[in-house]
């Protein structure tokens, strides 16, 4: 594995807390996105991918049973599918900074990090359909938990068309180089 870090000023976007709180039956809360059309289609293959253990932590139940969301240890490891593009990425928006924005590539799967008070929130970058996961601090390195899910992101959901190559001779070099090549690609 290989992953490459971007620094630059971390921007903290003023954005909804996710609460990775447990529920009165221990189960960890998440607030479920709502997917439509495509973006439901490939989070719900996503869902179908993921592992049973992220950063040797086992699959939590969630609250509501959802392909949009899973948890993993406690505190709870949590993806969320369909998600909304953050601030920081969102032109016109109060924290718009692409250039400044803190950016990780682990394998195929490039990620904006953007640290809070309790961990590192990771947003997939280049993809059509965003997925977000909530790593906290009782993690460190808070980017280990991306091995386990980049190669599912990378196979389930696309790349934005603006990231695609469309150039035959370029897919028969990356086949040829195999799966795992531990190379980071932004």
């Amino acid at each position: 594995m290989t992953s490459t870090v971007r620094r630059a000023p971390v921007v903290l976007a003023a954005v909804l807390a996710l609460g990775a709180c447990s529920s009165a039956d221990g189960a960890p809360a998440v607030e479920v996105p709502t997917p439509t059309g495509e973006a439901a289609d490939a989070c719900r293959a996503l869902a179908e991918a993921l592992p049973d253990v992220v950063d040797g932590e086992e699959r939590q139940v969630l609250d509501e049973d959802t392909p949009f969301a899973a948890a993993w240890g406690s505190p709870a490891i949590v993806l969320r599918c369909g998600v909304e593009r953050p601030a920081a990425l969102t032109p016109g928006s109060e924290t718009y900074d692409p250039i400044g924005a803190e950016v990780v590539g682990v394998d195929a799967v490039s990620w904006l990090l953007e640290e809070r008070g309790d961990g590192i929130r990771f947003t997939t970058t280049e993809r059509e359909v965003l997925v977000e996961m909530t790593v906290p601090d009782a993690y460190a390195p808070e980017v280990n938990p991306l091995l386990d899910v980049a190669a599912p992101i990378d196979r389930h959901i696309p790349l934005d068309e603006l990231y695609r190559t469309d150039d035959p001779s370029a897919e028969a070099q990356d086949e040829g180089q195999g799966e795992g090549d531990g190379h980071a690609h932004h």
